[in-house]
């Protein structure tokens, strides 16, 4: 495989003398195929220019595969301006991770309503075809892609790619789940040592890769004023990557604010982390123009068994939440946006209210708040998990603590995930998707992800 990078931009572009280095446009990366198969990941600014030299390479008709991380401006706003769009005959096929509010070709075209620009989507001449994807793998262009929920405000996937006997990652956009990367009571550096459950599960999503692409918008400094925006900053994904075996690390998705003299002090102190963790691993930051072969030496690692794939859900099959201890002005925004988003949210005042609930009809998670007066969300976990229909269900936590101590305890009760006061409800949202995605796939739970493969 072949990667080049033609936006590295994150949330808008950014071009003039101050970036001319690593580039002012947003996310864009081609990546090619030993066959010559083009599979496109994010469709930001840089996709215009992507798309002029598509056409000017003479290959007529194109089969185009674009990837899209999730649907934020900087990842689509280029899509209007892909030139292979408007020709008659090039067949593009669109995948992104499904669970917004509309089906992925009306958001595709809600950029594209008259009043925000002349050409709308149905008046372009290329064929089209969506595809809403959860985790799971499948096959386009001869590469096998895998699929995980990033942890985002907004639902996010990351793709990893096997192809030509070399393996490459995309993960943009995505903050760490846990302030603390690493457990107090074990050495860092390993995938085992990291504290948070989904850390661990996204540096195992990277092991052993040729080539990461991850999102580090941020320094450590910004990231303590920026938890929620989801972003990640250098030093947690150089730790992460290098715990991981990954071979080359590419940060990309630059602040705005960010010249060029900044990104090259991102990219000096970036090599210093790996330098400390002392991994060979190649760190760069990504920059407009930039080609990276993407290929392997030696054998790559076993991979996991492959997981089940998942099936189409039926549209009525809505997920049902529980929300126990969800008291107060938070608990109702929170109840109302989560039905908004289309799932069955029912309540709980407390732990024994939540279990006799439950004992009637389960639901497919509980959002447990272990701030609720009286409360103990390790004791309420264990007296869930007594019952033998209750064992299984998905626990999410919504917490006031980042007591490590404590959260342990609920994670020891049976705890898959947790998220911090204050968060915004799409990030709640995003969360609460990709646990039931992971328990689908577990077959904890009846929610089932929408994953129709290609064709």
């Amino acid at each position: 495989m072949r990667a080049r990078f033609w936006g590295t931009r994150g949330s808008i572009a950014t071009p003039g003398p101050a970036t001319n280095r690593f580039g002012g446009n947003t996310s864009c990366v081609e990546l090619t195929t030993g066959a010559g198969e083009i599979i496109i990941l994010d469709c930001g600014t840089g996709a215009r220019t992507l798309g002029a030299d598509l056409l000017g390479r003479g290959r007529k008709p194109l089969q185009l595969s674009i990837l899209l991380g999730h649907m934020h401006w900087d990842h689509i706003q280029g899509f209007p301006f892909f030139a292979p769009a408007f020709i008659p005959g090039n067949q593009i096929d669109v995948y992104a991770p499904y669970g917004g509010s509309r089906p992925l070709r009306q958001v595709m075209g809600g950029q594209m309503e008259f009043t925000y620009f002349p050409v709308e989507l149905d008046q372009l001449l290329a064929r089209i075809d969506y595809h809403e994807l959860g985790e799971g793998e499948f096959d386009i262009a001869g590469a096998r892609v895998s699929t995980q929920f990033l942890n985002h405000t907004s639902v996010t996937i990351g793709y990893r790619f096997e192809c030509d006997g070399a393996t490459l990652v995309y993960l943009t956009d995505h903050e760490p789940f846990a302030e603390a990367l690493w457990r107090s009571d074990a050495e860092p550096g390993r995938v085992e040592s990291i504290l948070h459950e989904g850390d661990r599960r996204h540096a195992a999503f990277m092991a052993g890769a040729d080539l990461v692409i991850h999102d580090a918008q941020y320094t450590p400094e910004e990231y303590a004023s920026k938890k929620t925006w989801g972003h990640s900053h250098y030093e947690y994904v150089t730790e992460v990557a290098a715990a991981a075996g990954v071979r080359r690390l590419a940060l990309t998705h630059h602040d705005p604010t960010h010249d060029d003299a900044f990104v090259e002090s991102v990219e000096r102190k970036a090599r210093e982390v790996a330098e400390r963790r002392q991994s060979d691993m190649e760190v760069f930051c990504a920059y407009e123009g930039c080609v990276v072969d993407v290929k392997r030496s030696d054998p790559p690692p076993p991979r996991p068994a492959e997981p089940p794939r998942a099936r189409v859900a039926a549209s009525s099959n809505a997920p049902a939440l529980l929300l126990v201890g969800g008291n107060g002005e938070l608990g109702r925004l929170t109840k109302s946006f989560l039905e908004r988003e289309g799932f069955l949210v029912s309540e709980a005042a407390d732990g024994a209210e939540a279990r006799e609930s439950m004992q009637a009809a389960a639901p497919d998670l509980v959002l447990l708040d272990t701030d609720a007066p009286g409360a103990d969300g390790a004791d309420v976990l264990r007296a869930m998990r007594e019952v033998p229909a209750l064992s299984c269900v998905p626990v999410f936590v919504v917490t006031g603590s980042n007591d490590e101590g404590g959260l342990r305890r609920v994670f020891d009760a049976g705890a898959c995930d947790y998220i911090s006061k204050p968060f915004s409800t799409p990030q709640l949202v995003s969360r609460v998707r990709a646990c039931l995605s992971r328990a689908a796939r577990q077959g904890v739970s009846s929610f089932e992800p929408s994953f129709p493969p290609k064709g």
